[in-house]
């Protein structure tokens, strides 16, 4: 007889690495129009408020109708849906530039564009979302989050980056071509997966409706003591960080004094934090407990916020920006593995939705106070300073919640046989 290996020594499997291919490509083409549509509307209108509206346009499908959409997408096959999803995606980003070409693209077009694009990313992003717990080992869960993370991660530094340079030989609207063809990639990537994305599918459950489904999902993370403590928790972190990395240009041109050229190496060396942080997180669950490295990651997140805030020397900044922004994607891999182990697959869609509605609000919020706080006290380091200590308070106080017994509510993990028999 053949002996099995443990879960934990094998390999995330071929699917996941299609999946992971597809996904690390189209966060780099994302990328491009995260650079280039600010940069449209800020050179057809020069507005502050039209720049702010781009965003708003981007946030109101979460807000309008985001339950609706992570409830729908429970319902139906995740992985023809983001197939489906990532073509109209392809289609309407590339709707923009061929309005450029032909000489009637304006700022309402833009607006428009972007509101479709969020809710088409809506469906995808809660699909994608539970299609990482179908595609590996339970306990492998933290792997593929650390490698979907960091790549996407690094993807959207380097797109950055790389739209930057192409603008030297090609106008900015043509940049979206490239990111229409990366969901094109992405749907092909998906296509060649033989795995479901929806792991119940042989399940019966009691018929409801949509609405019925947007309540038991909200119940959901309400009555589950690990859910309802890391959203609040995200509601409070979200408010915080969004404070400082909405302002992190205005503190590096006016406390360190940086050239365009430093504040350049700056979003460089949080990709550099962001690997090396990715490298790890595995490995120190052999010291930790899951609940243990999520709040430690907070707390040297908001220390290092404080450090970033205190020191005028540039190159300690730099040292400081690279551990923060690392710790927070170790926050990232550890919550995003723990909301996918302890939620039903048949909930996980709409679980990760309503917590963004509920949580991403706080991010606007924070974005706006922050600036607000700037403003009146004339001192950004104050209020990074501030910031970084109340996020590392706000750790500190939720190890005494159930997210530091986070493991206590984990199911027990499938063995080799059971997932190899889906």
């Amino acid at each position: 007889m053949t002996n099995v290996q443990p879960l934990s020594t094998q390999r995330l499997g071929s699917d996941f690495w299609k999946f992971w291919v597809g996904q690390a490509i189209t966060t780099l083409g994302s990328s491009f129009t995260n650079f280039a549509l600010p940069l449209l509307v800020f050179k057809l209108t020069g507005s502050p408020v039209n720049l702010a509206l781009t965003v708003v346009a981007q946030i109101l499908p979460y807000l309008g109708f985001g339950l609706l959409l992570g409830a729908w997408v429970d319902r139906r096959n995740r992985r023809q849906l983001m197939i489906l999803t990532d073509v109209l995606r392809a289609f309407v980003i590339a709707i923009l530039p061929l309005l450029a070409l032909l000489g009637y693209l304006n700022v309402w077009w833009i607006y428009g564009i972007a509101f479709i694009n969020a809710t088409l990313s809506i469906a995808f992003d809660a699909a994608k979302f539970a299609a990482v717990p179908s595609l590996v080992y339970k306990d492998a869960l933290i792997s593929a989050n650390e490698r979907v993370q960091a790549s996407n991660s690094i993807a959207m530094i380097a797109g950055s980056f790389l739209a930057g340079l192409l603008l030297i030989i090609i106008p900015v609207p043509l940049l979206l071509f490239i990111d229409a063809f990366s969901y094109l990639v992405s749907a092909a990537s998906l296509a060649l997966v033989k795995r479901s994305f929806n792991a119940e599918k042989g399940k019966q459950h009691t018929p409801t409706n949509i609405f019925q489904d947007i309540h038991h999902g909200l119940r959901y993370i309400l009555n589950h003591p690990v859910w309802r403590a890391l959203t609040v928790l995200l509601m409070i972190l979200l408010f915080m960080s969004t404070i400082v990395d909405s302002q992190v240009v205005l503190f590096a041109k006016q406390w360190l004094h940086s050239s365009d050229t430093q504040i350049g190496l700056l979003f460089s060396c949080q990709g550099i934090g962001i690997v090396i942080f990715s490298l790890v997180a595995n490995r120190i669950r052999k010291f930790w407990s899951l609940g243990q490295i999520m709040l430690g990651a907070l707390m040297l997140n908001g220390f290092m916020t404080v450090v970033f805030a205190l020191t005028h020397w540039y190159w300690l900044a730099l040292l400081a920006w690279m551990v923060k922004s690392g710790a927070l994607l170790l926050f990232n891999v550890i919550a995003y593995s723990v909301g996918q182990k302890i939620t039903p697959d048949h909930l996980l869609g709409r679980v990760i939705i309503f917590v963004r509605v509920m949580t991403w609000s706080t991010s606007s919020l924070g974005a706006l106070l922050g600036g607000i706080a700037i403003e009146l006290t004339g001192n950004v380091a104050v209020v990074f300073g501030v910031a970084g200590v109340l996020i590392f308070i706000t750790a500190v106080a939720f190890l005494w919640t159930p997210l530091n017994y986070a493991e206590r509510f984990l199911p027990q993990e499938r063995n080799t046989a059971e997932v190899a028999s889906l």
